[in-house]
C-alpha cells in the first residue's frame, strides 16, 4: 500500500468534506429562510386580519435572507470551531474526551505493560513515535481508537476488556489496525467530521431552547421547531458521510494490520471475541460514544435501523474477508474469566542484535557487512508501509538494548538525561566539561544519571538511536511545562556547546520539540500551503546539498551525489546547483524543512526518493546516512521503518 497515495486520499476526502459541509450550509439556510419567511407571513396576515389593512407578502426579502444566512453560518461556524478548538490539543484531547486514562511509561501494571510493550514495537517497525497510550477503565467491551491531527501528537486508547480479554496476538492485531489509520491520514479527516457536524447539531440544540420559549403570539417555538428539524435532517445526512468514510476505511485498516502483523487470526480473533462478549461486544457506554462512531474499531452504539448509517461492516463480513472459511458462530466470551495479564514482562534478555547492518525493502534481502549496499529504489516503497519483519525487528532491538536504558527511556527525567547521554562527546576531557555544565543547568540528579547511561549508549549501534529517541517521547511528554523548558533550553546548550552542530543533532533537536513541544506551545500542526514544487525548488536544493555533504568526504563525490538526486524531485525548472557546505548550516536547513513540511504529500514524496538517491550515489546506504534519511523524512511526518537487522544470506 502506498504511504504518499493513502495520504493523497485523505487529503482529497478533507477537500470533499469541506464541499458537502459547504452544500450542506446553503441547503440548511435556504430552508430557514423560506421557513422564517412563512412564518413571518403568517404573523403578518395575523396582524393584519387583527388591526386591518392588507398584508404585503414576497418571497423574496434581502434584507432576512442576509440576515438568516449570518445567523445560520455564526452558528454552525461557531459550534464548530469550538468543537475544533475543544480538539485542537491531538489525540490526548479526544482519549480525555471519551473518558480515557494515560498509561504512565513507567507503569509496572502487567496489562498495561503488555499493552505498551506492543504499541513501542509497532511504532519502532513503523518508525514513527511512540503514541501515548490511554485505557477506558469504565469500558468492559472490546473496542480501540487511535486520535490526532498528526503522527506526533496521536494517541491509541482501548478498553479495558481490550487490554485484559485479548491475548498477546489479538492486541498486536488490534494495535496494527490503529496504526494503519495513523500511518494513512484517517485521524485528522476523523475529527474534521466530529468538528463539522457538531456545528449542525448546534442548530437543533439552538432550536430546542427556543422550542422551550413561551409567550401569546410568540413566533420562536415555530422558529425552533424549524431549527430543530433542519439541525436533525443536517445531521443525519453528516452521519452518511461519516458512516460512509468509516466503513470503507475500516477494511483497509484490516488488511493493513495483516500485512504487518502477518497473523490473520491475531485481528480476526478479536473480532471473533467482540461477536462471543454478545450485547457488551465492541458497545461503549460513554456520552460522547457516538460523536467518535467512526473512529472505533469496532461498532461502539447500537446498531441503527437505516443500514446506511452503519459505521463499521458486520463483524461476520469482516471475519471472513480475512478467514474465508469463517461459519459465523462466535464462542462464548465472559469478561470475568479473564484474570489480569500474567505475562512476564521482564523476559529473558536476548542475545544482543550484532553490530551490522542490514535491510529488508521491496522484498529484498540484502546481507548485512562493512558496507551494506542498499538500492535507494528500494527505500521509497517502505514509506509508511512496514512489513512483519520489521515488526519482529522491533521486538528484537527492543529488548536486546540494556535494562538501564529500557528504564530509562519509561522514566520522564530519566528520559531527559538519556538524550543528554546521546549528545555528549567521546572525548573524555570534552565530556568532562560538558557533564560540568550539565549539573549547573539540570541539577546533580540529572548529571549523574547522564553520566551513568552514556556508556551503555555509546554502545548501541546507530541504527537504535532513532528508535531510542521514539520510546523515550511518551515519557517527555509527562513533562511539566517547566521542567520541558529547561530540557530544551539545555538541549538547545548541549547540541551547540562543541561549536558546530552535526545534521543528526539537528534533527534529533527537532524530533524533540515537534513530537514532545507541541503539548506545551512551541510547535503547531502543519496545514497544507504549496501544492505544486515550484516555490520550493531552494528548499529542496538546501536539503539534498546538506545531504551530500554529509554521504562524501570530496567536493567531487558531494557533486556526484546531489546530481544522482536532483532528478527524483521532478521539477520542470529551477536552479539544481548544490550549495557549498557553507550555505547548509542547520538554520537554513530548518526553515527548508519547516517550509517542506507544508507540502502536499507527492512534493514530500519526490524530495525523500531524491534524498535516497543522493546518499546512495556511490551504490550503498551506510548505517549512519540511512539514520539520518529516516530522521529527515519523520520531520516531514514521512515515516521510513528500520532498515531491518537480518541474519546474511549468500
Amino acid at each position: 500500500m502506498d504511504f504518499f497515495q493513502q495520504q493523497d486520499k485523505a487529503r482529497k476526502k478533507t477537500k470533499w468534506l469541506i464541499i458537502y459541509f459547504a452544500i450542506a450550509v446553503v441547503a440548511m439556510t435556504a430552508a430557514i429562510y423560506v421557513a422564517v419567511i412563512l412564518i413571518f407571513s403568517g404573523a403578518q396576515a395575523h396582524y393584519h386580519d387583527r388591526y386591518g389593512g392588507e398584508p404585503q407578502f414576497s418571497a423574496w426579502n434581502p434584507g432576512i435572507f442576509v440576515s438568516v444566512s449570518l445567523v445560520t453560518l455564526a452558528i454552525i461556524g461557531i459550534g464548530s470551531i469550538y468543537k475544533t478548538m475543544a480538539l485542537s490539543a491531538g489525540g490526548s484531547a479526544v482519549s480525555t474526551m471519551m473518558g480515557g486514562r494515560l498509561v504512565t511509561s513507567n507503569t509496572t501494571d502487567p496489562d498495561e505493560r503488555k499493552l505498551l510493550n506492543v504499541v513501542e514495537e509497532m511504532a519502532i517497525a513503523s518508525g514513527v513515535p511512540a503514541p501515548q497510550v490511554y485505557v477506558m477503565d469504565d469500558e468492559s467491551g472490546i473496542n480501540a481508537f487511535a486520535a490526532g491531527h498528526a503522527m506526533n501528537d496521536a494517541t491509541v486508547t482501548v478498553t479495558r476488556g481490550c487490554m485484559r480479554i485479548l491475548t498477546r496476538d489479538e492486541l498486536q492485531g488490534v494495535i496494527g489496525h490503529e496504526f494503519s489509520h495513523i500511518l494513512n491520514g484517517d485521524m485528522r479527516l476523523n475529527l474534521r467530521l466530529i468538528g463539522t457536524i457538531f456545528g449542525i447539531l448546534c442548530l437543533a440544540i439552538i432550536g430546542r431552547i427556543l422550542l422551550r420559549t413561551r409567550g401569546k403570539n410568540n413566533p420562536l417555538p415555530l422558529l425552533g421547531l424549524v431549527l430543530l428539524i433542519v439541525g436533525y435532517i443536517g445531521v443525519f445526512f453528516g452521519r452518511l458521510i461519516q458512516a460512509a468514510v468509516s466503513r470503507q476505511r475500516e477494511f483497509l485498516a484490516d488488511a493493513s494490520s495483516v500485512q504487518f502483523t502477518r497473523n490473520p487470526s491475531g485481528i480476526s480473533g478479536a473480532l471473533k471475541k467482540i461477536g462471543g462478549l454478545g450485547e457488551t461486544g465492541s458497545r461503549l457506554s460513554h456520552a460522547h460514544a457516538e460523536e467518535l462512531s467512526h473512529m472505533f474499531f469496532g461498532n461502539g452504539i447500537s446498531r441503527p435501523f437505516i443500514g446506511l448509517l452503519e459505521t463499521h461492516p458486520p463483524l461476520a463480513e469482516r471475519i471472513r474477508a480475512l478467514e474465508p472459511g469463517f461459519d459465523g458462530k462466535f464462542p462464548v466470551v465472559r469478561y470475568d474469566e479473564h484474570a489480569p495479564s500474567s505475562e512476564n514482562v521482564l523476559k529473558a534478555k536476548p542475545p544482543p542484535l550484532p553490530n551490522m547492518f542490514g535491510a529488508v525493502l521491496g522484498g529484498a534481502v540484502i546481507a548485512s557487512g562493512d558496507k551494506p549496499a542498499v538500492p535507494p529504489r528500494h527505500v521509497l516503497p517502505n514509506v509508511g508501509n512496514p512489513t512483519p519483519l520489521h515488526l519482529k525487528y522491533a521486538e528484537q532491538l527492543r529488548d536486546s538494548l540494556p535494562d538501564d536504558i529500557k528504564a530509562a527511556a519509561h522514566e520522564p527525567l530519566d528520559a531527559v538525561a538519556l538524550v543528554y547521554a546521546m549528545l555528549l562527546s567521546c572525548d573524555d576531557l570534552a565530556r568532562a566539561g560538558q557533564l560540568a555544565e550539565l549539573e549547573k543547568r539540570a541539577g546533580a540528579a540529572i548529571r549523574q544519571k547522564t553520566a551513568a547511561l552514556f556508556p551503555h549508549v555509546s554502545k548501541v549501534a546507530a541504527h537504535a538511536h532513532l528508535p531510542m529517541v521514539n520510546i523515550a517521547l511518551g515519557a517527555l511528554k509527562q513533562l511539566t511545562s517547566t521542567q520541558f523548558d529547561n530540557f530544551f533550553q539545555t538541549l538547545d546548550w548541549l547540541v551547540n556547546c562543541d561549536g558546530k552542530v552535526e545534521l543528526f543533532e539537528f534533527v534529533l533537536q527537532k524530533i524533540v520539540l515537534r513530537n514532545v513541544g507541541r503539548q506545551f506551545g512551541k510547535a503547531r500542526p502543519p496545514v497544507i500551503q504549496y501544492y505544486t514544487i515550484k516555490p520550493l525548488v531552494p528548499d529542496c536544493v538546501v536539503v539534498l546539498s546538506a545531504l551530500a555533504h554529509v554521504g562524501c568526504a570530496d567536493e567531487a563525490g558531494c557533486q556526484k551525489a546531489f546530481e544522482a538526486g536532483a532528478p527524483y524531485l521532478r521539477a520542470p525548472d529551477g536552479d539544481f546547483s548544490m550549495l557549498p557546505l557553507a550555505q547548509c548550516g542547520v538554520d537554513v536547513v530548518d526553515t527548508a524543512l519547516n517550509r517542506l513540511a507544508l507540502a502536499v504529500p507527492q512534493i514530500k514524496r519526490n524530495l525523500i526518493e531524491a534524498g535516497a538517491y543522493t546518499v546512495g550515489a556511490d551504490g550503498m546506504i551506510t548505517e549512519t546516512e540511512a539514520e539520518l534519511l529516516r530522521a529527515v523524512a519523520d520531520t516531514l511526518d514521512c515515516p521510513i521503518p528500520p532498515f531491518v537487522q537480518t541474519e546474511a544470506t549468500p
